[in-house]
């Protein structure tokens, strides 16, 4: 006698969300060893200064984090961040070459414009002459490294929560990036420290890598010291540190919850600028100027990006 067969039953087969919660603890364990690693190194050889070295780390972290989300996630982050990390590299190296063009240097002018600022008195100065607190010193130059790391580590949460937002943020930073550099080539000016080696300032001495000993790392100043001289030193207009804090609290302040949120990203858009005139690396119109880069590219580019968007389709669809 035959049994009629029944209904084959179909392979079970791992949804891609099943596996990515199977693989959860992997990806903390790799995240949190990433993270153990670098903060090690940092402790035990400074800060890392270069951008792409930072963006780096930021990219192992998010590479642990696709871990069991199969090779599409990785592929998509191969195709977001190595585009944008060659864009940031032929940033930094073309900020290196743009006081090599043989434009005169401004050293009096930022200068003047601080003492009309400051009714005739260097806020510079008058700062280092009565401000200089240990504590301080320790807060100063932990805002001022800040810089280097917040940009990409807001970069790496707004790619895992928000593509979208994301994608909006990278246009901020490579606009405000090339804003930056353009001002560099056109305008190269002396920063409070260097106008002060040339004579044309009082005494103002570069102590933004100061506070590193106070903290018992004094390691971690002399790298950045190093750095520093590696870089172009008179690309002082506008204050890219000023205007990439201003541009974080901009980015971050609509997603902020609760008040505390709000008033640390508000305290570190204007702590920033206080830090760079004490330290001697900006005047006070380096920072103006660089906060209103910030503004001018928050307001801007979000209208630029949909017209050209637009534009585009249009060209496709004639042709």
């Amino acid at each position: 006698m035959t049994t009629a067969a029944g209904p084959a039953t179909p392979p079970v087969v791992a949804s891609p969300a099943g596996a990515a919660e199977r693989h959860r603890g992997v990806r903390r364990l790799l995240t949190a060893g990433l993270v153990a690693v670098f903060l090690a190194r940092c402790l035990s050889a400074g800060l890392p200064t270069d951008r792409v070295v930072l963006l780096g780390w930021v990219l192992a972290v998010l590479a642990a984090q696709s871990v069991g989300r199969g090779w599409a996630a990785l592929g998509r982050l191969l195709v977001d961040w190595v585009p944008l990390m060659a864009l940031l590299l032929l940033y930094d190296l073309s900020r290196g070459m743009a006081d090599g063009l043989g434009i005169p240097v401004h050293v009096t002018e930022p200068a003047a414009v601080d003492r009309w600022l400051g009714d005739g008195v260097l806020p510079t100065v008058w700062l280092q002459q009565h401000w200089g607190a240990a504590w301080w010193a320790a807060v100063a130059s932990l805002v001022y490294a800040s810089h280097f790391v917040v940009t990409p580590v807001v970069l790496a949460v707004l790619w895992l929560r928000d593509r979208a937002r994301w994608t909006g943020y990278v246009r901020l930073v490579l606009a405000l990036s090339a804003a930056g550099l353009l001002t560099y080539v056109l305008y190269p000016a002396a920063p409070p420290w260097l106008a002060a080696k040339d004579g044309v300032i009082d005494h103002v001495d570069r102590i933004s890598s100061s506070g590193w000993a106070v903290l018992g790392l004094p390691k971690a100043g002399a790298v950045l010291h190093s750095s520093q001289g590696q870089v172009n030193a008179v690309a002082a207009v506008p204050s890219l540190h000023t205007a990439f804090a201003v541009l974080t609290c901009l980015v971050l302040l609509p997603l902020a919850r609760h008040l505390w949120q709000r008033a640390a990203l508000v305290t570190y858009a204007l702590l920033m600028p206080v830090v760079l005139v004490w330290s001697g690396e900006h005047y006070v119109v380096d920072t103006l100027l660089g906060a209103l880069y910030a503004g001018l590219v928050w307001a801007l580019v979000p209208r630029l990006a949909p017209l050209y968007t637009r534009r585009s389709r249009t060209a496709v669809a004639a042709s």
